[in-house]
């Protein structure tokens, strides 16, 4: 399972979902999903969502076996 903190590094930025959507060059329904554990994005998305934070990847996404 691929967890995330999108919707925490988008408070700590006062970022709507559409915000970070335009700036990874995605739908807000895409950011929605990803936030709702509903999608798992490409590692190009995860590294694009983590840059746009300032963050590492690990920082913003953590891999759990189940």
């Amino acid at each position: 399972m691929l967890n995330n903190r999108i919707a925490v590094c988008r408070a700590e930025k006062k970022w709507t979902q559409q915000r970070l959507a335009e700036e990874v060059g995605v739908s807000r329904q895409t950011i929605t999903a990803m936030e709702n554990q509903k999608y798992n994005p490409s590692l190009i998305l995860a590294f694009k969502v983590a840059k746009v934070f300032g963050k590492s990847i690990d920082d913003v996404f953590e891999f759990e076996e189940e």
